[in-house]
Formats: structure tokens, sequence, C-alpha cells
């Protein structure tokens, strides 16, 4: 698949063979398989219907993550916007492909995930490291020469090897200055206030897309996809917080907000992101 531009950038999912090369869609990574029909029906009740809640953190078999690796190059880092828009839109294709639904090679994992706490674990790569992790079931998405890839959930203590290698910290990248978000794109807003490393923000940002596609109606969501997923992610300052906020309050349509856990960074109870759709 080829790149396709959208509104929130040069935005697009490269199809980058895997280290078997294989053919295979079960196995064939990085290129998303959109759903449709009754696949994306599912696909879009589940998001609806929210995590089960189904995991005891005391008992560390039941505690399952989504892996989101960043391509974070030595040489030329990555700008810190296009590379979370980059997440943003790799979350969502994973959360809309035909292989989590029901009958796909990934159905197993992603609903024992959704299940659980639908946490997700942020890491970063760069050179054969990068290569490495192209390898592993998941879809990539690049946005302004900035790429990401969501992976296939699975149990926090039985990440792949290629992935369980990579680090979780010790990289951030200085806020930029991307300007207002293009008009007619779904917006995930950061509280700037928070501060959160780019990897907090990289899991906090996956949960705002995915709770932006369970409130959109169906056709909506059928013309999210047909657009090729276009997303902007931005920082909101305390008025546009303020006001973002009290939209949630008044559980404006086409607004959602992620509550974090408190587990790293920000308190108990805080609200890291808000998804607003288009208008």
């Amino acid at each position: 698949m080829t790149d396709t531009p959208d509104a929130a950038g040069t935005a697009g999912v490269t199809d980058t063979p895997d280290a078997a090369d294989s053919p295979d869609p079960a196995v064939t990574t990085n290129a998303p398989v959109p759903a449709a029909g009754p696949a994306l029906d599912w696909c879009h009740a589940r998001l609806r219907a929210g995590s089960a809640g189904a995991e005891d953190p005391e008992d560390r078999g039941t505690v399952r993550s989504m892996p989101i690796v960043l391509h974070l190059p030595k040489a030329d880092l990555p700008r810190r916007t296009p590379l979370l828009e980059a997440v943003a839109g790799a979350v969502a294709a994973l959360c809309l492909d035909a292989r989590v639904a029901p009958g796909g090679p990934w159905h197993e994992p992603y609903g024992a995930w959704l299940d659980a706490r639908m946490r997700k674990i942020a890491r970063r790569a760069r050179g054969a490291q990068w290569r490495t992790a192209l390898g592993v079931p998941g879809v990539m998405r690049e946005v302004d020469g900035c790429a990401a890839k969501a992976f296939v959930p699975g149990p926090v203590d039985e990440v792949d090897p290629r992935l369980g290698r990579l680090q979780i910290g010790g990289t951030d990248l200085e806020r930029d200055e991307p300007g207002p978000p293009p008009p007619g794109v779904p917006v995930v807003w950061i509280d700037g206030a928070l501060e959160m490393s780019v990897g907090k923000a990289a899991a906090q940002v996956g949960h705002g897309v995915m709770l932006l596609a369970a409130v959109m109606t169906r056709p909506r969501l059928d013309r999210w996809i047909a657009d090729g997923l276009p997303v902007a992610v931005r920082e909101a300052d305390p008025d546009r917080w303020r006001e973002l906020s009290a939209a949630v309050a008044a559980r404006a349509p086409g607004v959602a907000a992620v509550v974090d856990a408190g587990y790293t960074e920000v308190a108990p109870g805080s609200l890291t992101v808000i998804a607003v759709d288009a208008s």
C-alpha cells in the first residue's frame, strides 16, 4: 500500500516486508487490512463496549498490554507532534483491522486485551532494532517522515523478545509548534500542563483515538476509514483545556476523554487527553 496524504500531514501506512517476507496476511506486518461489513460492525461495537476490566494488577498473568514502538533514530530525531500522530494512526488502524475481528488471526489476543484494561506500553527503537521490530505482527504508520508501530496485544510478561529488549524510557522529544490542527480532521488534545514524556503521551494518545472511534457513528466511521484515518494531535493550553473539559462534562457529542489510572507520571484520575471528532 502506498502512502496516502491526509489533512493532518503526509500520512500513510507503508507496506514493509517482514523478516520472513511472507505474503500470508496473518503474518505480513505493517500494512493494515481495513475491516468492513460484519467485521467492522464487531470492531466498532467492541470499542463502544470499552474495557471489561478483567485484570488483577496483583496477578501478572492477567495483565495484558499493546506494545507501541516509536522510531527514534539517533542522528535525526523525529518531531514530537507527527510522531504522536503516527501513533494515533497506527493504533486506530490496528483496532479497525479485519484481523482483530472474529475469525481473524489476531482476534483472541486482541479480545483478551480488551477484556483486561487495554494497557499500552511505548518503547523506542532505532537502526537494526527498528528493522527487527517491523517483523513483529502489527500495523505501522508514518506521518511526515515520523514512524510508529502498534503491535498485537498480549500478556505483559510474554512480549516478543524482538520488542521486549527495547527500552521503555530514556529518550524524550522537545515540544514543537505544529500550528492549529487542519480543518475537518479529528483531534486528540493533550493536557499540556501535565508535561508528559513522549512515551506516556504516546500511550494516552493511543487510548484517546480508540475512544474517538467509539463515539463516531457507523457512517462517520466508514468515512474516516475511507479517508485513511487522518487524525491530528495537539497540546492544549489552559484556556482550551478548560473548554474541552467543559465539553466532556456536558457530554457533548463526538467528544471523549481519557482518565488515567495513575500508574506512571500523573496522578490517578487525571484527564490526560480529550479526543474531539471533526465538526
